[in-house]
């Protein structure tokens, strides 16, 4: 059945015009897009915004998976969330995109063809990091404020009041992001290489890793990592670090109280380069806070503990979870 949002069906009355619009919102796990009613109420947006199709599908950070698979991982999730919605590609009329990995003018002009070869040239198409997106999420679409973002890969990204941008880490892991579920993961994994080597302590880590990925030393490690090294595929490990960590593991607990202190670091970074926290550094305004690092709702809840950092720092800081 055709969607009754779809060209030259429109009714007009509830403020929504002919044809549907595209949100994606691209991470290093997977990608989610979402399909709804074109609609012409300017800045007054309806709530519940209606969803006619939502779709899921791979990564589209090509720095993790590479170009082919992100590409492919775009076009399957565009396709099935139409599909879902009863709409087809000639009734689209905008695409808005947040990606993980977009840090460059070539970046946004390279996934902006992508979608370009998908439709026709009258789609508009919005490219951005996707810390801009979870921003807007919090925040009601107002860039203003910081947004941490901590899943498989970490970043902080702000707006100033005058319209001026800052970010900290979003590099990937070899440049750092150890706040990171990639980079909590690979310091894990060090840490049972280290012990089973003699060159650190023995921890719960090695047991319990190698038991998830039905190993039985730490050797067979070396050749797990290297056959699939992408992003989420380390990540994943993430909970058994914290599963350890709850309890009573001091390599796994250090491994996330680290994690915490330099995501928090990377907020506070881009916070006092915007000047959120006024001179005095009491100044109200939001941080978003997004990410399965930061939402695990855990004994050992790596969000409050960055949450609390933060507070600590700025103590007009609100700390935001949107509702997704």
């Amino acid at each position: 059945m055709r969607n009754p949002h779809s060209n030259g069906e429109a009714t007009g009355e509830n403020g929504f015009g002919d044809g549907v619009i595209l949100g994606l919102d691209g991470g290093a796990t997977s990608t989610v897009c979402v399909c709804v009613p074109y609609f012409s109420f300017g800045d007054r947006f309806p709530d519940p915004l209606p969803i006619l199709g939502r779709a899921v599908a791979g990564c589209t950070n090509r720095n993790s998976v590479g170009e082919t698979a992100a590409r492919d991982s775009l076009e399957q999730v565009v396709s099935e969330a139409l599909a879902q919605s009863g709409s087809d590609k000639s009734d689209v009329r905008g695409v808005c995109l947040g990606v993980s990995g977009v840090n460059h003018p070539s970046d946004q002009e390279k996934i902006e063809n992508w979608i370009r070869d998908m439709f026709p040239s009258h789609v508009k198409v919005y490219v951005q990091n996707d810390a801009i997106v979870a921003l807007a999420s919090g925040t009601m679409g107002k860039l203003h404020g910081c947004v941490l973002i901590a899943g498989t890969g970490c970043i902080a990204y702000g707006f100033g009041e005058d319209g001026k941008e800052a970010r900290a880490s979003g590099g990937g892991p070899i440049l750092g992001d150890w706040g990171s579920g990639y980079g909590i993961s690979a310091q894990a994994l060090t840490a049972v290489i280290r012990a089973h080597d003699g060159r650190g302590p023995e921890t719960l880590l090695t047991s319990t890793i190698l038991k998830a990925l039905g190993l039985s030393s730490p050797d067979e490690l070396i050749g797990w990592t290297y056959a699939d090294p992408s992003w989420a595929r380390i990540a994943a490990l993430v909970p058994h670090v914290v599963s350890c960590a709850e309890a009573g593991d001091k390599i796994s607990d250090k491994i996330l109280v680290d994690a915490a202190d330099d995501l928090a670091l990377s907020v506070k970074a881009v916070v006092q380069r915007l000047g959120l926290c006024g001179e005095d550094g009491t100044a109200s305004f939001p941080v978003v806070m997004v990410g399965g690092v930061l939402n695990a709702n855990r004994k050992w809840d790596t969000g409050k503990e960055v949450s609390n950092r933060i507070i600590r720092y700025f103590p007009g800081a609100q700390t935001i979870i949107p509702k997704v």
